[in-house]
């Protein structure tokens, strides 16, 4: 905050930044860009606008952005205030026909339209989807135990692409519909943005977390990390509890032909612009080779 507060009293360092931002800039002209965003920041007023004001920004430059949202915190909120109690299996909350219902009306309904009017009050343009749109995504159950938790099985991207071309940012509700007639699921938000984004073949995976990024043995936060490095530090231990799906979900995505993969820390202002246009990064970058910037032919 200083420093913000001295750039703005020095037009000269802001004319500097904005120079140094160019070939960041260039690089990720007409590129698409997948932001999985929760954690803390969708509670607090100022960080949503924050966030807001940085999808904005980066749809002005040239990228093409789309928010996969989650809202755990805010669905378990109404089960409480329902009286709808949960049960778990081997730690896992199981998703019956009442609680999906609880979880479309939180996601595609409070949740979704607040990031969506947050987007429009800072001056972009915003439409709020879910995985059920036009068929988006498609799922069948990730285990029968767990009800109605849902694994994509088929995506269907156009109507994002629609959207690109019409200048409009999507805003997607991790909420899908099933092989059969009527079915609905409730799917992990890490989850439905590494799909997103390996159907898009995007550029890039942001994954915002309340955390600072992977850490190795040491404690040390990794910046740059391949695929290899990931598995083996899985399989040592090193990776463990709530990482184990998000790295799982980046080896997925680049996979399925995404660039890179990106697990920053949502926590810290402007963290998604730290990450594409400087070249500090704001978190662990996993690609198979390390380099941040390529040339704009990549």
């Amino acid at each position: 905050m200083k420093k913000q507060l001295a750039m703005m009293r020095d037009p000269a360092a802001t004319a500097r930044t904005l120079s140094e931002a160019l070939p960041y800039l260039q690089r990720y002209a007409g590129a698409i860009v997948v932001v999985k965003f929760g954690g803390n920041a969708m509670g607090d007023e100022d960080a949503m606008a924050e966030f807001a004001r940085d999808i904005v920004l980066m749809r002005q430059v040239g990228v093409n952005p789309v928010v996969v949202h989650g809202g755990g915190p805010m669905i378990n909120d109404l089960l409480a205030r329902l009286g709808i109690k949960s049960e778990f299996v081997r730690g896992k909350r199981v998703t019956d026909k009442a609680t999906v219902e609880v979880v479309e009306m939180v996601l595609t309904g409070l949740v979704n339209k607040r990031i969506v009017q947050a987007i429009m009050d800072e001056g972009g343009r915003a439409v709020g989807l879910s995985g059920k749109d036009d068929d988006m995504m498609v799922c069948v159950a990730d285990d029968p135990e767990l009800g109605f938790v849902g694994k994509p099985v088929e995506m269907n991207v156009q109507v994002l692409r629609d959207l690109f071309a019409a200048g409009i940012i999507p805003v997607v509700a991790p909420v899908a519909t099933g092989m059969e007639a009527n079915e609905t699921f409730n799917v992990n938000g890490d989850t439905a943005a590494g799909a997103i984004a390996g159907a898009l073949k995007a550029d890039r995976l942001l994954l915002l977390t309340d955390v600072s990024g992977v850490k190795n043995a040491a404690g040390e936060i990794m910046t740059a990390m391949t695929p290899e490095e990931v598995r083996q530090m899985i399989a040592d231990g090193i990776i463990a509890g709530g990482m184990i799906p998000k790295t799982e979900t980046a080896l997925m995505a680049l996979d399925q032909g995404v660039r890179a993969v990106v697990i920053l820390d949502g926590r810290i202002p402007n963290a998604c612009l730290l990450e594409l246009f400087t070249d500090h990064g704001a978190g662990s970058l996993i690609r198979s080779t390390e380099p941040r910037v390529k040339p704009r032919t990549e």
